[in-house]
């Protein structure tokens, strides 16, 4: 059971189906764009963004925002932070630039 004192710290995770929804989404992306991920540089850097971030259920490594494990969600070129303004540097999807 939560104390009072510290129910406003608890981060309700997004239902399963919003979680599903999200994580399916950007799976169908990373495979359409050939299962590129980002550089290493660029994924520790992401994960720093998320593990000092306020969305982050650090008990899962979960993202409160839209429920995807950090660990995949930040490695895949094709995928975003859903916070606003962004925790992440945008990406150049090869699919994005000029042959």
């Amino acid at each position: 059971m939560m104390s009072e004192d510290n129910e406003e710290l608890y981060q309700k995770p997004p239902s399963i189906f919003q979680m599903l929804k999200s994580f399916s989404g950007e799976a169908l992306k990373h495979i359409a764009n050939k299962g590129r991920n980002v550089s290493k540089e660029d994924y520790a850097d992401r994960l720093d963004a998320c593990n000092s971030c306020e969305h982050l259920i650090k008990k899962h490594m979960r993202c409160g925002l839209c429920g995807c494990l950090v660990q995949f969600k930040a490695k895949w070129e094709t995928t975003t932070c859903p916070d606003e303004p962004q925790r992440w540097k945008k990406q150049i999807i090869a699919s994005d630039e000029k042959e």
